[in-house]
């Protein structure tokens, strides 16, 4: 089976975390929660869920995982000027390793200048940041193009969630 990254801090969307973390527990893949600092706990912005963060950015190897997510809400924001994230999923997409952000979650990808040439989805609000970064939007419930994955909201986790899983088989 599978190990996943979960890239997680304070202000996440609670269900953009909560259900791809479960289900990729369910089918039998391992899911670690990194953050900034370990031990840390990170709640959600509707206060429905809260984790602790298992393992600093700065304790953990690209080569551990088989796949990173990036679930949305402010949690991106307060990810994506940390060096060590930027360094993290630059160098899973130098792997190929599949890359699953939702919502706000490809803010971590402008940021690793990693959008140029690629086709993506995201929060609508952030299309014309996506089109700036030099990626082209689909405003669909997901994107998949070569190693990443992207969803809108909420309301398209079912389809996220199973490009993650196809993705890790």
């Amino acid at each position: 089976m599978s190990k996943v990254a979960f890239l997680l801090a304070n202000g996440f969307e609670d269900s953009e975390m909560q259900v791809p973390y479960d289900e990729v527990k369910k089918a039998g893949h391992e899911a670690d929660i990194i953050g900034l600092k370990a031990g840390e706990t990170l709640k959600g912005k509707q206060g429905k869920a809260e984790y602790q963060a298992e393992k600093a950015i700065t304790d953990v190897k690209v080569a551990d995982y088989d796949a990173v997510v990036i679930p949305g809400g402010s949690s991106p924001e307060n990810l994506r000027l940390n060096e060590g994230i930027l360094q993290f999923v630059k160098e899973a997409n130098e792997a190929k390793k599949p890359i699953a952000a939702i919502c706000h979650g490809p803010q971590i990808l402008i940021s690793a200048n990693l959008l140029k040439g690629r086709t993506i989805t995201c929060y609508p609000p952030l299309k014309d940041d996506m089109i700036n970064a030099g990626a082209e939007f689909r405003d669909q419930e997901v994107v998949v193009d070569g190693n990443y994955i992207t969803s809108r909201t909420p309301e398209d986790e079912p389809a996220f969630v199973r490009e993650i899983l196809q993705a890790l088989k």
